[in-house]
């Protein structure tokens, strides 16, 4: 059969499973949270590999070569976020599954106006989260279109919208346990794609296996092999993109930022019990699609610079975008097209789906059920409303993707930026971080403002990116707020206090876990100084090993680090695990503050 023809094979079978996936939810979920956070019941495996596929959007399979390829091993320090992401779920994922089960939040706005006792914050939620949903999603939808025209010849227009339907129609029917197990089989041929495409590069008989690849690279120009320099002074350029260290470092800043989003909040809220969190983020995440991006996606981005340089015909003239593409017909076999092909597509719905899902929610629940229908809607109005609501976000991503795309990459790169800027809350509500209501409100405005400036206006100002800016006047701010003496009133105080005492008392670490946590507020900082940060810019004259150049030898070697260091972090220090004691707590202590 013809490639073509194996892509529109896999892709049947695919749709023929979400499909079904959906039409299980649609007649088993009959409750709005059952819906919303798949009842609190999404099992271990479910999140286990949905959690990590949603982390990692098709982005990570098209564009993360591209990028490799034009601006060579420099950018290829974007592939730590496979530690960067999940260290945000080993900060605040545990404790807000905690927080969620014993006061029964739903939405993030629930969570966070609870706490602050503030309407303003919840609004505040609700707007990052819409955005994050139109712009991330139609990021995704517009990324599927083009690579089915290019793939098969389906005009683009038409293939958007057709890849469109098939997330659409098991997130609307479904709800969140069924996106959950769709990921299941989005998480398997994302990491297989992605290692298949890797493989079939470095097999062709072009490159002389693997001594001959390695010295091809170490011949390429050095702008390619090495990080450029430690900072660049100034307010920024529009249009130069220069991958100094702290630019490396803060752009891992911003993919911190998908952990900490809106839709996440309420995947935690989702999950049975918070067992598989430490699996998720030590394993499946750094160790697992860790392996496939150090080794297989550099493989296939520097392979495609090595042909270009050398004059091969289908390699001239590449953009970023087309460069796995253009890999894909050069050198996969018909069968192995349309398993690849199926892996950008799983990789691209893995990331829509739970944003549109949640999205939607967050709509209903923190703007029609609370304020239109005053907390009165029954359970059967709620759930169809969301899937009204669910099916207008689809629409505007669509919308916003096929006519506007300038303004698409703008607010395509800023939907995770505005994601960090949720640390400022999370802050405060997981660790008790001190800052009055009105520094907690005035800091997350201020920190989205600054995040659009910073990338607008004067684009990533010392050549750091504008998720770094927005969080750290976001923080300014809301400390600003303490510091000229601005309080709380005496009901936020005690709730506030409340909070605090249970979720210390119910997560108090064992005296094993304190010394290590004492050991690792060190370690970790100095991972991130020397793995991404300023000093990484001594891997261009770093050891080299096994043929890889000295930079890209650093980022192999820091990425092993980086293993252990996520194991002693969500295993011995005890961030991400837990007893069936504080689970039982959490079962029995619930004092719900929120009608369902």
């Amino acid at each position: 059969m013809s490639a073509t023809t194996w892509v529109y094979v896999m892709l049947g079978a695919y749709m023929i499973y979400a499909f079904y996936q959906g039409m299980k939810g649609f007649f088993a979920e009959k409750t709005s949270a059952g819906y919303a956070i798949g009842g609190r019941s999404v099992p271990f495996i479910a999140f286990l590999m949905a959690a990590t596929a949603a982390s990692f959007s098709g982005w990570t399979f098209i564009g993360h070569p591209g990028l490799i390829w034009r601006d060579g091993l420099a950018y290829a320090f974007a592939s730590f976020y496979v530690l960067t992401i999940p260290i945000t779920g080993t900060f605040f994922a545990k404790r807000q599954w905690l927080l969620g089960k014993r006061y029964g939040f739903v939405t993030p706005g629930d969570m966070y106006s609870y706490y602050y006792n503030s309407t303003a914050i919840r609004w505040l939620s609700v707007l990052t989260a819409v955005l994050y949903s139109i712009f991330y999603s139609a990021v995704q939808l517009m990324a599927a279109g083009a690579l089915f025209n290019i793939i098969t010849g389906v005009e683009f227009v038409t293939g958007a919208l057709f890849l469109a339907f098939i997330v659409w129609f098991y997130v609307v029917t479904g709800g969140m346990k069924a996106g959950a197990w769709v990921g299941v089989t989005q998480f398997v041929l994302l990491v297989g794609g992605i290692i298949a495409m890797g493989f079939y590069v470095i097999i062709q008989p072009q490159f002389g296996g693997w001594s001959g690849f390695s010295a091809a690279v170490a011949n390429l120009d050095q702008k390619f092999l090495t990080v450029p320099e430690v900072i660049t002074w100034g307010l920024g350029k529009k249009g130069a993109a220069s991958w100094t260290a702290v630019m490396c470092l803060t752009y891992m800043f911003s993919l911190m930022g998908i952990q900490s989003s809106p839709a996440f909040t309420m995947t935690f809220f989702g999950i049975k019990s918070p067992k598989p969190l430490a699996w998720q983020q030590t394993f499946m995440s750094t160790f697992v699609v860790g392996f496939a991006l150090f080794y297989f996606t550099a493989i296939q981005g520097m392979g495609a610079k090595v042909l270009e340089v050398a004059g091969v015909a289908a390699f001239q003239g590449l953009t970023d975008r087309i460069v796995v593409p253009t890999l894909m017909q050069q050198f996969l076999p018909p069968f192995m097209v349309g398993f690849v092909f199926m892996g950008a597509i799983a990789a691209i719905h893995s990331t829509a789906s739970p944003y549109i899902n949640t999205g939607g929610s967050i709509l209903l629940r923190d703007v029609y059920w609370r304020y239109i229908r005053n907390q009165q809607a029954g359970q059967s109005e709620q759930i169809w409303v969301n899937r009204i609501l669910t099916t207008v976000l689809t629409i505007v991503a669509l919308y916003v993707g096929i006519n506007s795309k300038a303004a698409l990459v703008i607010l395509g790169a800023l939907a995770t930026a505005y994601g960090f800027v949720m640390y400022v809350l999370l802050l405060g509500v997981c660790w008790g971080f001190k800052f009055p209501r009105v520094g907690a409100v005035l800091g997350v405005a201020a920190g989205m403002l600054s995040v659009y400036l910073t990338y607008s206006v004067w684009p990533n100002p010392l050549s750091m990116h504008c998720a770094f800016w927005g969080t750290f006047v976001g923080l300014i701010v809301a400390y600003l707020c303490r510091g000229i003496g601005i309080k709380d009133d005496k009901e936020t105080i005690d709730r506030q206090a409340e909070v605090r005492q249970w979720l210390d008392s119910v997560d108090a670490p064992s005296e094993s876990a304190v010394k290590w946590r004492g050991i690792m507020k060190y370690v970790t900082v100095i991972w991130y100084i020397l793995a991404i940060g300023p000093a990484c810019i001594m891997g261009n004259t770093s050891f080299s090993f096994a043929g890889f150049p000295p930079l890209w030898s650093w980022q192999i070697f820091w990425w092993t680090v980086g293993i252990i260091m996520m194991w002693a972090l969500t295993f011995k220090c005890e961030l991400s695990t837990t007893s069936e004691v504080q689970i039982a707590r959490a079962d029995k202590e619930q004092m719900i503050v929120v009608k369902e």
